[in-house]
């Protein structure tokens, strides 16, 4: 079974759960989440298009019509079940579309592209730029593409000490065996981050412009800009 795989089959089996999950393991998510939202830069009731990119259960979608009553959004994950709470959550009216990024096409143009926790399955920096790039092409002028992920630290003492940290906030929440057994061997095993250091240059060569991190909290990051 290839990396992908196990990453589409870790969320069919944990969708139901994820969100009490991730409120477990990801420090202050619900701060990112509102960092990620709060960095839309249009009028409330402007009716922009949005995709949410690894929509998950629909978490930061639902939060966006609220924000933005008139939106039209648009949710895309690997994961049928994800796909299915989200509509649960989000309701009718918004388009569903169950792919990876490898293989996903935008089939328009967008005022606001977003992702959480997502980005960082794809294999290499490589990949990541090229979706960077796919990303910038599928966005409206002035249209904003913002990212709320795990990122590595730019050398191994700031790596050591981001791990520290998160497996600190875990231990709050889930026993230690579970933080090294399960979460630890999956972020190995599945995660391919990056350091935001260099997912800010890459944005930079692509042409994003207005660059920023919103948000930031050791490993755990809000960053992106406008085309």
């Amino acid at each position: 079974m290839d990396r992908i795989e196990t990453v589409k089959n870790h969320f069919e089996e944990e969708a139901k759960e994820f969100d009490e999950i991730i409120l477990k393991l990801i420090p202050h998510y619900t701060e990112m989440i509102e960092a990620l939202v709060l960095s839309i830069p249009f009028e409330k009731d402007k009716p922009i298009n949005v995709i949410d990119l690894g929509c998950g259960t629909g978490t930061i979608g639902q939060k966006i019509k609220i924000a933005f009553p008139n939106s039209k959004i648009s949710c895309l994950d690997i994961a049928e079940n994800m796909i299915k709470m989200a509509q649960i959550k989000i309701g009718e009216n918004i388009d569903y579309y169950i792919n990876d990024f490898y293989d996903f096409d935008f089939d328009k143009k967008y005022d606001v592209i977003i992702s959480s926790l997502a980005l960082h399955h794809l294999a290499n920096d490589e990949d990541k730029k090229m979706f960077y790039r796919k990303i910038y092409n599928a966005l409206t002028d002035n249209g904003v593409f913002y990212n709320a992920d795990v990122v590595l630290g730019s050398n191994s003492h700031i790596q050591d000490l981001y791990i520290k940290k998160w497996k600190t906030f875990m231990g709050k929440n889930v026993p230690l065996d579970e933080i090294e057994n399960k979460w630890i061997v999956k972020y190995k095993t599945e995660d391919r981050p990056a350091s935001l250091i260099n997912h800010i240059n890459w944005l930079k060569e692509i042409g994003y412009k207005n660059i920023d991190v919103v948000w930031k909290y050791y490993n755990y990051c809000v960053y992106g800009g406008y085309k």
